[in-house]
């Protein structure tokens, strides 16, 4: 058997806690380097992975109760905007460590350019937020829990 097709037995073995995204992560890092660390993960990538968190987490608020495909659509939409995610980074930072707006600084400064339709600013706050989700669902799943349940959402 190759370390290939040991792989998914180890992820699913995982006693802790872990996701299976933190599980993959932290197997990934052991096994490439030893002295990996989250902070060479470039704000780009974490903000990739923290768009991808970010709606996954809104989705789930919007489940229930069930409504229609197009319903949940738009309240989705609706909150992973841009201009809302804006707002949602005013919210949380009142919230947030040192440590976590060093990331959300390193977040707006990778930011190049920006959609037209948007200013500058509101999708550098956008970018870092999803670069502060990312980082957090790596590192630390018990926070970003914590920091997204400031947040007012209604499922109706």
């Amino acid at each position: 058997m190759t370390s290939q097709e040991e792989e998914p037995s180890n992820i699913l073995e995982t006693e802790s806690a872990l996701s299976w995204a933190e599980a993959r992560f932290k197997l990934l890092s052991n096994v490439a380097d030893s002295n990996f660390k989250i902070q060479q993960v470039s704000p780009a990538s974490l903000a990739y992975l923290g768009d991808a968190v970010y709606e996954l987490y809104i989705r789930t608020c919007y489940l229930l109760p069930p409504k229609r495909l197009n319903n949940y659509h738009d309240h989705v939409v609706d909150q992973v905007r841009a201009e809302s995610q804006a707002n949602t980074l005013r919210l949380i930072t009142p919230h947030l460590t040192e440590g976590e707006l060093e990331i959300l600084r390193r977040g707006r400064n990778a930011t190049a350019g920006s959609p037209r339709r948007l200013a500058p600013e509101i999708y550098q706050q956008a970018t870092s937020l999803e670069t502060l989700i990312g980082y957090l669902y790596l590192t630390n799943p018990q926070r970003l829990t914590q920091l997204l349940a400031h947040l007012p959402l209604d499922p109706h």
